[in-house]
C-alpha cells in the first residue's frame, strides 16, 4: 500500500449519529495487508461488499471493479472517491458478467451467508482458473458455515491468525462447478415468490410483512401507491390484487431486492426503482405509502435511515394521504412519527409487531 494512501479520509454516509461507528474495521485493514503481501499489483482486481469505499479508495490506483449490491453503498463509494480526489469508474452488480476475467478478488464478509455464496459464484464465473480470493471478517461474526461454503467453490481455504479481532481467509484452487440457480422460492397466499440469494428473509415471507398484510387498509381512492423498501414485492403484489387499476411504485436500496421484485410484480401500472431515497418523486405524488422499513444494516441497527425516509414520505404524500407501516415493537417509531405527521395511530399490535397509520 502506497504511503500516500494513508492520508485518505473515508467517511460514513448513513445518517448515523453514533460517533463510535467507523467507516472501516480491522477486517478491512487486514484485507489490505493481505493483498499487499500477495504482491498482486499486476492482477486484475474486483472488490466485493465494500460498504463505504474504504477498500476501493485504498486500491483505486489499481483500477479495480467494485461490485455493489446497494444504492447507498454505491453512493458512498462514489462520494468517498470524490472527496479524496480519486476517479471512480468500473462498477458492476453481482448478477452481471464482467467484461474481463479477474485474477484476484477482495471481499468483506457480509452478514448474509446466502449473499456470500452469491458473491463466490459471481467470482467463480468471472475469473481465471488461478484466481485468489481474500475474505476479511471480524472473529465475533465467524461461522463454520463460511468455510463450508468457501470449500464448495475453492479447494484451498487458509485462515490467518487473528489480528485486532479480525481474520482473513485466502481462497484458491477454483473448482469447476455447474451453474446454479441463485433463486429462493417462497410460498405465500397461493403464490410462489422468487428472490435472489441475499435478499432479506430467504426461507419464508418475513413475519412482520405477513402481519402487516392482514391489516393494511385501502380505499378505491388509493390510485397512486408507493411500496417503500419493497423487498421481493410481496406487499405491492397483494395490494395489486385488490386495486388492479392503481399505479404501483416499488423502491428499494437493494439491487437484488429490486431485481427480485421484477420477477414477481409486473404490468404497465407497475414501476421499479433502485434508490435509497425518495428524491425521484415529486411532492404530493402518492395517495398511499406502505412499508416494512429496514433498520438492520449488516450487523448494525440504525433507525436514523427510516426516520429520514418517513420525513420524505410526508413530502411525497398528497394532503389526506397516509403512510401505513409495520415495525418491531422495540423501535418505538410512533414517538418519531408524531414529530412529522399530525395524525399517528396504532392500528393493531401483538407481542412482536405494531402496525402504524400516519395521515397527512
Amino acid at each position: 500500500m502506497n504511503s500516500d494512501h494513508l492520508s485518505l479520509n473515508i467517511k460514513r454516509y448513513d445518517l448515523s449519529d453514533d460517533k463510535s461507528l467507523k467507516a472501516s474495521s480491522a477486517a478491512d485493514e487486514l484485507i489490505l495487508k493481505s493483498y499487499t503481501e500477495l504482491n498482486s499489483i499486476d492482477k486484475l482486481l474486483a472488490i466485493y461488499n465494500d460498504r463505504f469505499g474504504y477498500l476501493r479508495c485504498h486500491l483505486n490506483h489499481l483500477n479495480p471493479t467494485s461490485i455493489f449490491t446497494n444504492k447507498s453503498q454505491l453512493n458512498s463509494i462514489e462520494s468517498n472517491c470524490k472527496s479524496n480526489r480519486l476517479v471512480f469508474n468500473n462498477c458492476s452488480d453481482p448478477l452481471t458478467s464482467l467484461e474481463n476475467k479477474i485474477d484476484l478478488a477482495v471481499l468483506r464478509m457480509p452478514k448474509s451467508l446466502a449473499l456470500f455464496e452469491l458473491y463466490l459464484q459471481h467470482i467463480s464465473k468471472n475469473s481465471t482458473p488461478r484466481v485468489q480470493v481474500i475474505v476479511g471478517y471480524m472473529t465475533k461474526y465467524f461461522s463454520p458455515k463460511m468455510i463450508e461454503i468457501a470449500e464448495k467453490y475453492f479447494s484451498t481455504v487458509e485462515q490467518s491468525r487473528a489480528v485486532k479481532k479480525a481474520r482473513v481467509a485466502t481462497l484458491s484452487g477454483k473448482r469447476m462447478l455447474e451453474k446454479a440457480e441463485m433463486i429462493d422460492f417462497l410460498a405465500y397466499n397461493n403464490r410462489t415468490y422468487r428472490q435472489y440469494w441475499g435478499v432479506f428473509s430467504a426461507k419464508h415471507i418475513d413475519y412482520a410483512t405477513q402481519y402487516f398484510l392482514k391489516h393494511i387498509k385501502t380505499t378505491p381512492k388509493d390510485l397512486h401507491i408507493l411500496d417503500l423498501a419493497s423487498g421481493n414485492g410481496v406487499i405491492a403484489n397483494e395490494l395489486l390484487k385488490i386495486l388492479p387499476n392503481s399505479t404501483f411504485h416499488l423502491i428499494d436500496d437493494s439491487f437484488l431486492a429490486v431485481e427480485s421484485a421484477k420477477l414477481n410484480v409486473a404490468g404497465e401500472n407497475v414501476h421499479h426503482y433502485f434508490e435509497n431515497n425518495l428524491s425521484t418523486f415529486t411532492d404530493h405524488a402518492f395517495d398511499l405509502i406502505v412499508s416494512n422499513p429496514p433498520f438492520h444494516f449488516e450487523h448494525e441497527i440504525n433507525i436514523q435511515i427510516p426516520i429520514q425516509l418517513f420525513k420524505e414520505c410526508y413530502r411525497c404524500l398528497k394532503p389526506g394521504g397516509n403512510l401505513q407501516m409495520v415495525a418491531n415493537n422495540h423501535l418505538n417509531y410512533s414517538s418519531q412519527l408524531k414529530k412529522i405527521f399530525p395524525t399517528v395511530e396504532t392500528v393493531v399490535q401483538n407481542e412482536s409487531f405494531v402496525v402504524i397509520r400516519c395521515q397527512k
